[in-house]
């Protein structure tokens, strides 16, 4: 490659990198938008839906699984554990595992909002069509895998 092409390369990688942050920013926002008109900041929906989709969770595994801290993760557990919507249940066989488990109050309220939460996210999304979607989805996991290998 020669130093006009490396150039070139350069340039379009700084500005495809610009042009994903800013549309990951956007996207966010409006979800983040969503998730308040709903009831919850989004740190709990996160938790709450990992849960309610994916049955009980170890507590120390949830950090992992919806990128927060997990140092708050205790403090979103208790917070939801306070508008009871989560309970935390001892595992049975290793004392070290306590599971976050959605209440029948959580289930009730994800039964009533996620429908609408996912709705929401279709309409932010509706800029593309399904191919351009398909795509895109095949696209960025391609440059996530790459950037995890480098």
């Amino acid at each position: 490659m020669n130093d006009q092409n490396k150039l070139q390369q350069e340039e379009l990688s700084l500005k495809l990198f610009i042009v994903l942050t800013r549309t990951f920013n956007s996207i966010k926002k409006r979800v983040e938008e969503d998730i308040k008109c709903l009831g919850l900041n989004p740190t709990e929906f996160a938790v709450l839906e990992l849960i309610y989709n994916k049955g009980d969770q170890p507590i120390q595994k949830i950090g992992e699984k919806v990128l927060i801290a997990s140092s708050s993760i205790t403090y979103v557990v208790d917070k939801l554990e306070k508008k009871k919507l989560l309970n935390r249940k001892p595992c049975p066989t290793d004392r070290r595992i306590t599971f976050a488990t959605i209440t029948s109050d959580g289930k009730e309220l994800m039964d009533e909002i996620f429908p609408e939460h996912k709705l929401a996210i279709q309409q932010i999304l509706a800029g593309l069509d399904t191919n351009e979607k398909e795509a895109m989805i095949q696209q960025l996991k391609k440059l996530g895998y790459y950037a995890e290998d480098v």
